[in-house]
């Protein structure tokens, strides 16, 4: 039977070991790396406390400095009170105030009251309707008329005829577009005579017929004046329409 040996706690086996130190040591055997962290916690300590310190004396510092301030401050509003209470002027100017209400005790009931009618509205004038006119041709379409057609006439004589026709038709236009209560007899005759000359196919245009011309011009329907109405027939400056035994120039 193999014999038990027992080991003795003193034994080197069971020694009791240190843990092991990172580090250089010191003279005591100590870490010098712990011994600095230890010294520079307590720097930071005593540097924490100086600091709370000097701010609780500079707090208390403060509350004097204000008292001080405020109390300037009372004195110069009490002195300013005690000069205006010295120069106060004996006389006052009052104030008026002007009632410009009157309270309805005040009214006779007895009086009858005015009451003011207002002004009757001023019509406004009705907007006047535009007649439309023929425009004068220019020398590049008269220039662009057939010899044949033009013959002699110049330039300025068909502008001249465009003068006078653009004059008939807006004194038959006026005529037309005027309140029937205000026309005349002879107004009356003619403003009958436009609206017979109407049909369907003049309706909103602008036309006359030769009884126009010698009604509200000085111009002659003869050939010359029918040469010119071709010019302006070939210059798109009116068109015919034919009915009822009339030849009806519309302006286009």
């Amino acid at each position: 039977m193999a014999s038990c040996q027992t080991r003795s706690w003193r034994s080197p086996q069971w020694r009791y070991l240190p843990p092991a130190r990172s580090g250089p040591l010191d003279r005591g055997g100590g870490n010098r790396m712990e011994h600095r962290n230890h010294q520079e916690r307590r720097n930071k300590v005593g540097l924490l406390g100086l600091v709370q310190l000097a701010t609780q004396r500079r707090e208390g510092s403060l509350v004097p400095n204000l008292r001080e301030e405020l109390c300037e401050s009372l004195e110069e509003d009490y002195k300013d009170v005690e000069h205006l209470n010295e120069n106060i002027p004996s006389h006052l100017p009052q104030v008026t105030v002007t009632q410009n209400l009157v309270n309805g005790s005040d009214l006779d009931s007895e009086e009858p009251v005015k009451v003011e009618e207002p002004e009757p509205s001023r019509k406004l004038p009705k907007e006047q309707k535009i007649i439309k006119e023929m425009l004068f041709i220019s020398t590049d379409e008269f220039n662009g008329v057939p010899s044949y057609m033009k013959s002699r006439l110049t330039y300025c004589q068909i502008n001249d005829v465009i003068k006078e026709i653009n004059k008939a038709v807006v004194s038959k236009y006026k005529i037309v577009h005027q309140p029937k209560k205000s026309m005349n007899s002879v107004t009356r005759n003619l403003y009958q005579r436009f609206i017979n000359e109407e049909t369907k196919d003049t309706k909103g245009q602008y036309f006359i017929v030769e009884a126009d011309i010698k009604e509200f011009t000085t111009l002659k329907a003869d050939k010359r004046f029918h040469v010119i109405l071709n010019i302006l027939r070939h210059c798109r400056r009116l068109s015919e329409v034919r009915g009822g035994g009339l030849t009806r120039y519309v302006i286009t």
